[in-house]
């Protein structure tokens, strides 16, 4: 039944109850009318944003010793990590989860955003999970039902692009095997900043750093979300059936560079924040 169906049998209802109720049975039903209503109208599913722990399965050994994961994980509270941006997801309501397996229409339902960060190469693990044509076409088929999907690049050296890229084909856009943006070392931040005033994704920051990153090759109705100083892309985004697109060529927003080390003047915290609220914006 729709909403405003709703409100009128209740606002009928209640007319006649209140007409012929004493002062206190009034107060009462006006009470469990505004309670019924509110929940009606104000109650809203908390967004869920799966982080991929298949595709990006990177280990090391730890400090036990032992091989253990990490780099890009929710948990990972080391410079490595990705908890302080799903710290900002869960401040705006949303429920992180990570999903080890390849994405099928099963795992990914009730999904609103999967990101997709640095696909592994053999490099940084013996067996790689490639992102292959069937994952391709379940991610795909999300996307097209109203899925948001992240895609996080790097530059070439430390990311499996080939079939990254295959996935990145569908929805106009493809990152270049370049670098942009090289940083020589901590004395050359100034080679990483690029400035986000007036971009419709960041409402806040105005200038964020991003480092070594690949630039993005665009077509059909794939658009610009970012352009570096160069005048590369570095985002690109994409509305794809009722779903989005958001592809970035760095992981970028990993605890290293949001946890308050740059200098002064780079937002990038502020950034974070501003595409946790643009992705969810997003969401049908």
């Amino acid at each position: 039944m729709c909403r405003q169906c709703v409100f009128y049998i209740f606002i009928y209802a209640a007319y006649f109850e209140i007409k012929s109720a004493n002062t206190i049975m009034k107060n009462l039903i006006l009470i469990t009318v505004s309670i019924i209503l509110t929940s009606v109208f104000f109650t809203a599913k908390a967004q869920t944003v799966m982080l991929d722990y298949y595709f990006n399965h990177e280990v090391h050994k730890g400090k036990s010793g032992q091989q253990e994961r990490f780099h890009y994980m929710w948990e990972d509270k080391e410079n490595t990590g990705f908890s302080i941006f799903g710290d900002i997801f869960k401040s705006h309501g949303a429920t992180l989860k990570s999903l080890d397996s390849a994405p099928t229409a099963a795992n990914l339902k009730g999904t609103d955003i999967y990101i997709i960060v640095d696909p592994d190469t053999k490099k940084e693990s013996p067996n790689p999970n490639y992102i292959e044509e069937k994952d391709i076409n379940e991610i795909e088929k999300w996307v097209k039902a109203g899925g948001v999907l992240v895609m996080f690049a790097n530059d070439s050296a430390n990311v499996e692009l080939p079939h990254f890229n295959n996935l990145a084909v569908k929805f106009g856009m493809h990152f270049n095997d370049d670098l942009q943006n090289h940083v020589i070392d901590d004395n050359h931040f100034q080679d990483g900043g690029v400035m986000t005033v007036n971009n419709s994704i960041f409402k806040t920051a105005n200038k964020i750093f991003m480092k070594d990153v690949c630039s993005i090759g665009i077509t059909g109705p794939a658009r610009v979300g970012l352009k570096n100083n160069n005048g590369a892309v570095i985002i690109a985004i994409e509305k794809y059936g009722k779903g989005t697109v958001f592809a970035v060529g760095d992981p970028w927003l990993y605890n290293e560079y949001v946890n308050g080390r740059l200098p002064a003047g780079y937002e990038n915290k502020k950034a974070a924040d501003d595409v946790a609220q643009w992705l969810i914006k997003q969401i049908p």
